[in-house]
């Protein structure tokens, strides 16, 4: 991921948190994402609860159509 992301991320975290919020209550998820935090080539997302793979789906489909991005590997739950 390039700094131009990185620092696209950090500037407007909280437009894609009402973002993700938006696409996970439309499919009548519990779940809400609290925080986006950016380390070392990753972005990790906090939520309220402990998520699903469809959550997880949801949240990578977002950050991949706000930033345009293909290079993302994988999501994962810690």
């Amino acid at each position: 991921m390039s700094k131009n992301n990185s620092n696209a991320i950090v500037f407007q975290a909280k437009i894609y948190i009402l973002n993700i919020n938006k696409l996970l209550k439309g499919m009548k998820s519990e779940v809400l994402a609290d925080f986006i935090y950016f380390n070392n080539k990753r972005i990790i997302i906090t939520t309220n609860k402990a998520v699903v793979t469809s959550d997880l789906n949801v949240m990578e489909k977002c950050i991949k159509k706000l930033f345009n991005l293909n290079d993302i590997m994988s999501s994962c739950l810690p």
